[in-house]
């Protein structure tokens, strides 16, 4: 049996929002680190059994671009944490957080990869993804976030957001 690209992008999209509702329902980032990783496995183990094995030019295809559900956009982030804040077992101050998302924000303005600097980065369960939320509505996440994330036009880059989680830097990619 072989999976279609589209149901590979199912089982992408259900982890991104399953981390973005645990960490909304406060089930902390270990858990919903833990999910994400189940997730990924999954996804793995589908794409590996249902597929035969591919040519290094089959496996550079573009990722497959899934249409918004209505009222919906996609969005990933950058989260840099800081002690103190909600849900972190980061130890750097908030200045040194600070800093850093200041660091990081110049990097992607110069052209670095959004995804590879979240992979590296971010303080989220989302960092294996490259900081992908998924898709989400209005009102699903924290205000100050939630407002920034639907200023955004597709493709934009929003500046510096503080929550109670830490700063973000979030790339609305639908």
């Amino acid at each position: 049996m072989r999976s279609s690209p589209a149901s590979v992008a199912v089982v992408v999209v259900c982890a991104g929002l399953l981390v973005a509702a645990c960490l909304l329902a406060g089930c902390g980032k270990e858990k919903a680190r833990n999910e994400t990783k189940a997730g990924q496995t999954a996804q793995s183990q589908q794409s590996q059994s249902a597929q035969p094995p591919q040519t290094p030019q089959e496996k550079e295809q573009p990722k497959v671009v899934q249409p918004a559900p209505p009222g919906t956009i996609r969005a990933s982030h950058i989260l840099v944490s800081y002690k103190g804040v909600d849900r972190t077992e980061a130890t750097r101050t908030k200045a040194e957080a600070q800093k850093l998302a200041q660091d990081l924000l110049a990097r992607v303005r110069k052209g670095e990869n959004f995804e590879e600097l979240a992979k590296t980065y971010s303080d989220c369960p989302s960092a294996p993804g490259g900081g992908d939320l998924g898709f989400f509505r209005k009102g699903q996440m924290v205000p100050p976030f939630n407002d920034a994330a639907f200023a955004l036009k597709p493709g934009q880059v929003s500046g510096i957001v503080e929550t109670d989680f830490g700063y973000h830097i979030i790339n609305r990619t639908q």
